[in-house]
């Protein structure tokens, strides 16, 4: 599955300006809502915070994937953010996360959305893709990064 599909250069930053966790979903829900399959940016929004309450999404080696499902969104959207100091988003391994992947997904999006979330997850799991996240130098390399990647998963 070519993960660029659902992304786009204007839903990525290189260089988030977020101190917190909260401000980074802020950021990330930002960047989602410039794609016109975001419907409403306030109720996206308050879908990530609210399933952010139930587990952190920040799930080590300093990724974190927050998401929802919600009638905000009619398409499957990924914005992608890097912090090159890191965040503190109360991680399982309590580092703080650099690469973040926001993923929305229509409520009715049951097999698209875990299906992107699990090429994600398989992607960041390698050290060297985490790395070359963390070395792009711009939009268009992070979508290339996503492809290629996923090519090898």
């Amino acid at each position: 599955m070519k993960l660029s599909k659902f992304c786009g250069e204007e839903l990525i930053s290189l260089e988030l300006k977020a101190k917190n966790k909260e401000e980074a979903m802020q950021e990330l829900v930002a960047l989602a809502a410039r794609s016109k399959l975001v419907r409403d940016e306030k109720e996206l929004l308050s879908a990530v915070l609210e399933r952010e309450k139930l587990v952190t999404t920040g799930v080590g080696y300093g990724v974190g994937f927050p998401h929802a499902k919600t009638k905000a969104t009619r398409g499957v959207v990924i914005a992608f953010g890097r912090s090159k100091e890191g965040i503190e988003f109360e991680a399982m391994d309590k580092k703080p996360v650099h690469l973040f992947f926001l993923i929305a997904a229509p409520e009715d999006a049951i097999g698209a959305h875990l299906n992107v979330m699990a090429q994600l997850s398989f992607i960041m799991k390698d050290e060297k893709n985490r790395k070359r996240f963390m070395d792009v130098k711009s939009p268009g390399e992070v979508l290339e990064a996503l492809d290629r990647a996923a090519e090898t998963t």
